[in-house]
C-alpha cells in the first residue's frame, strides 16, 4: 500500500499534467498488474481502465519484443473522438492519459513522457523505501489459557467429565 504522502504526490502530478495539457480528459497511474494507484478520470471507471491498460500493455510488450524493438515505452490508440496514450512509469507502473481528438499529439507525448518519468520516480522510491523497512509482523494472539484443575477433567470437556 502506498503511503498517503506518496499517493498525494502522484495525484498532484496527474492534476498538474491535466493543467498543462487542457485537452486531457483523464489521467490514471496503475500498476502493470491492472490495479489503480491514483486517478483523475471524471466519467470513466478507473478500475476498468486500469484493467484494460494492463491487458493492452501485455500485448504491446509482446509486440515490441517480437519485433526486436526493445522494452515497452509507450502505446497510442486513436479513436474517432480522441486518444488513449499509455507511458511506462518506472519499473512496475504505467501512466494512461485520455485526450480529446483536437489534442496536439506532440505535446501529449512530451508531457506524457515527462509525467510518466515523474510518477515512476515517485512509485519506485516508495517501493524502495517499503523494502528497506522491516516488514510489519502481525500481533501474535495471546496463547490459549488452559484452566487449571486438580487433575480432574472439567464437566463437558472433550474427553469426558463428571456427569
Amino acid at each position: 500500500m502506498l503511503p498517503e504522502s506518496d499517493l498525494a504526490a502522484v495525484v498532484d502530478e496527474l492534476r498538474r499534467l491535466r493543467t498543462r495539457v487542457p485537452q486531457l480528459t483523464g489521467a490514471l497511474a496503475a500498476g502493470v498488474d491492472g490495479l489503480v494507484v491514483a486517478h483523475d478520470t471524471p466519467g470513466v471507471d478507473p478500475d476498468g481502465l486500469a484493467a484494460l491498460t494492463a491487458a493492452s500493455l501485455g500485448v504491446a510488450v509482446r509486440l515490441a519484443d517480437a519485433t526486436g524493438n526493445g522494452g515497452f515505452r509507450e502505446l497510442l490508440v486513436r479513436g474517432e473522438r480522441g486518444y488513449v496514450a499509455t507511458y511506462a512509469a518506472g519499473r512496475t507502473a504505467v501512466l494512461t492519459l485520455l485526450a480529446q481528438d483536437r489534442v496536439n499529439v506532440g505535446r501529449l507525448h512530451l508531457e506524457g513522457r515527462r509525467a510518466g518519468a515523474r510518477v515512476g520516480e515517485l512509485l519506485d522510491a516508495a517501493e524502495a523505501e517499503a523494502r528497506r523497512r522491516p516488514p510489519e509482523r502481525p500481533a501474535r494472539p495471546a496463547p490459549a489459557r488452559i484452566p487449571q484443575t486438580d487433575g480432574q477433567l472439567l464437566p463437558g470437556s472433550l474427553y469426558g467429565g463428571r456427569r
